[in-house]
């Protein structure tokens, strides 16, 4: 593989991990983050480790123009975007959803929500053949939340999630013949410190006997399918959500 990837929110877990898997297969890696820096250039440490330029930035997905000033430096440094993995997300303490506040919600929208569509609307714009693009791929990272629901725990973000599923299959279609293709991944209960946002760095234990597989996954599991999914071997693959969840 080769090309350019940014990884939104890819200082930690899955995205770390998908920066990570990236770099070792050839791909020039650009690691955005939010506030943690030294994690972001840590990542990026080991992607250069693996022989590719690497670089980071910080934005935040929920404002346009930072959005935009994130591509152009990326282009700017590494080259053209060939692959947008949308994983940058928010999840908040665990409780019922009478007792959630608006703000909590539009937090989780404006990162979750807004962030996926900003992003993804530019990478369309600069891999698009009608704009003069090359083409390129979008992976977006949902949840398994999404069809479960997360009730009792938070139903605010499974509700985000669900919102990137459906982008995920209209955007997939509208740009299916301008050489783009977008898919997502629905990641179960993973290994990642996203769980101690909700409360609960523990949770991961306790979820795992209802998943068939009887565990958690592993950060690098979902990474080899989002990274499946970006690569030529998914090229007749679009507009589509896999489950990476053990069966859950």
């Amino acid at each position: 593989m080769s090309g350019v990837i940014l990884v939104t929110g890819g200082s930690r877990g899955i995205g770390a991990a998908t920066c990570r898997l990236a770099a070792e297969a050839g791909y020039d890696v650009a690691v955005n983050y939010a506030t943690n820096e030294s994690a972001a250039t840590a990542v990026a440490d080991r992607c250069r480790a693996a022989g590719v330029r690497a670089m980071t930035h910080r934005c935040d997905v929920a404002v346009e123009s930072d959005v935009i000033a994130m591509f152009d430096a990326v282009e700017a440094n590494l080259g053209p975007v060939t692959v947008l993995v949308n994983n940058a997300g928010v999840l908040h303490q665990q409780m019922r959803f009478d007792e959630m506040t608006v703000d909590r919600w539009r937090a989780a929208i404006d990162v979750n929500v807004v962030g996926a569509f900003l992003c993804a609307r530019e990478a369309v714009r600069r891999m698009s053949t009608r704009h003069g693009g090359a083409g390129g791929a979008v992976v977006n990272v949902s949840s398994a939340a999404a069809y479960i629901g997360s009730p009792d725990e938070y139903v605010d973000y499974a509700a985000t999630k669900a919102a990137v599923d459906t982008m995920t299959i209209g955007l997939g279609k509208e740009v299916a013949t301008e050489g783009i293709r977008v898919n997502a991944v629905r990641p179960g209960v993973v290994h990642t410190e996203i769980h101690a946002s909700g409360g609960e760095p523990d949770r991961v234990a306790r979820v795992a006997q209802g998943v068939p597989m009887r565990r958690g996954g592993q950060p690098d599991e979902v990474a080899r399918t989002i990274l499946w999914l970006a690569s030529d071997a998914a090229s007749y693959i679009t507009a589509t959500v896999v489950n990476c969840s053990g069966g859950r």
